[in-house]
């Protein structure tokens, strides 16, 4: 997996960096400033990104803001803070967990596991949620086509789907673009019509 770190003390992130390639993962940047971690973030395409939270020039949860804004990926949070109300605004902005300081070898690793596993989540979730809305849309754009077809050609809506699957069938394309250009053409001949009067 390939981690950046974004600490700005030196020790610190030099000892998170030794547990991170104890782990078996390779660390593809570090940064000491929040605004540099959202930079390489963009340009390095990390798998996993470990966040300092108080950071020069930008915090950890407003770098967290700016590098989900541009791309998905797991956010761990690594302080030494356990304000209740920072961990929240944590949350808030996304980050998957939270890390505290001193970081050792066994919390990273489940630190690293939770953050991707619900990363993961997150990210069927939202797929889910895409192909769903798809699978609406084609319904709704069927439903309407086979409307179309009834009032037009005097068919009850299963005979009206029938006609859409096997005109579907017949010209290999999905069932999708068949309802699509019929209600296309129904568009147009509207127009026709209109134009008449």
């Amino acid at each position: 997996m390939k981690i950046l770190i974004a600490e700005d003390d030196g020790i610190e992130a030099q000892e998170i960096e030794r547990n991170v390639r104890a782990l078996g993962h390779q660390v593809v940047g570090t940064a000491a400033t929040g605004r540099l971690a959202v930079a390489l973030a963009r340009t390095l395409q990390p798998d996993l990104v470990l966040l300092d939270l108080v950071m020069p020039d930008l915090d950890g949860i407003e770098a967290a803001r700016e590098i989900l804004a541009v791309r998905a990926v797991p956010i761990v949070m690594v302080t030494g803070h356990t304000d209740a109300e920072l961990v929240q605004r944590a949350a808030a902005a996304g980050v998957f967990t939270y890390l505290l300081k001193p970081v050792n070898q066994r919390d990273l690793d489940a630190a690293v596991q939770i953050a991707r596993t619900r990363f993961a989540e997150l990210q069927a979730l939202r797929q889910q949620v895409i192909d769903l809305t798809e699978a609406l849309e084609v319904r709704r754009v069927v439903e309407q086509a086979k409307g179309i077809l009834m009032q037009r050609l005097r068919v009850s809506e299963a005979e009206a789907f029938r006609r859409l699957q096997r005109r579907a069938a017949a010209q290999r394309r999905p069932l999708r673009e068949v309802a699509e250009a019929v209600r296309e053409t129904d568009r147009f001949y509207k127009e026709f019509e209109n134009d008449k009067a």
